[in-house]
């Protein structure tokens, strides 16, 4: 297993919000049409045109007041920038979590293997009972860092910024590690495999 750790060179200034985000005043909005109309998709033809693209799979946690846990499956998470390491994911404006993942100094994003298809069904779900039976570590800031991931990045929550009906995540590395594996695969709303080599 690899294990790096990384300091932040420079004081990062993507975004002009650094603080909690406003539901009622978000800072982007799409271009509307000539018309001036916004575009009517139907939802679900919508979802299953995303669902085109295949993704990883992510179990992204952190700590709250009170040592408070909270953990949530994601597929969001992407890769934003080597050099200063920026990586990025996005909550749904309304989730229960909001509060902590916005005040948290730090969270952890744990890309999952294809052997933790389970967990990841567990935390996608509200239950009270996800973290029940895991050899949790304290991470930086205290976010519950998950065991035998194939990659966990430990982020600074440096930057969030609301877009639509979600709030966009940008993270700087501060530690990292990562191991050979399968990963869990998602697609067309539903966990595959990836197609084999030839």
């Amino acid at each position: 297993m690899a294990v790096s750790s990384w300091a932040c060179p420079q004081k990062i200034q993507p975004f002009e919000r650094t603080g909690r985000v406003s539901m009622d005043k978000p800072t982007v909005r799409s271009s509307a049409p000539t018309d001036g109309a916004e575009p009517e998709f139907d939802p679900r033809d919508l979802r299953n045109a995303l669902g085109c693209f295949a993704t990883g799979v992510t179990i992204i946690t952190a700590a709250g007041p009170g040592d408070v846990q909270v953990g949530l499956t994601a597929n969001s998470f992407s890769s934003v920038s080597l050099n200063p390491a920026l990586v990025s994911w996005s909550l749904a404006s309304h989730a229960p979590s909001m509060p902590i993942f916005q005040d948290c100094s730090h969270y952890a994003i744990h890309v999952l293997s294809r052997q933790q298809q389970e967990l990841a069904i567990r935390f996608s779900q509200p239950r009270d009972d996800k973290f029940d039976g895991l050899k949790i570590q304290p991470g930086l800031g205290n976010a519950p860092i998950i065991p035998d991931a194939l990659a966990t990045f430990q982020c600074h929550n440096a930057y969030r910024h609301a877009g639509g009906d979600h709030v966009i995540f940008l993270g700087a590395v501060e530690k990292y590690d990562h191991t050979e594996g399968e990963p869990l695969v998602f697609h067309q709303g539903q966990f595959t495999d990836l197609a084999p080599t030839k």
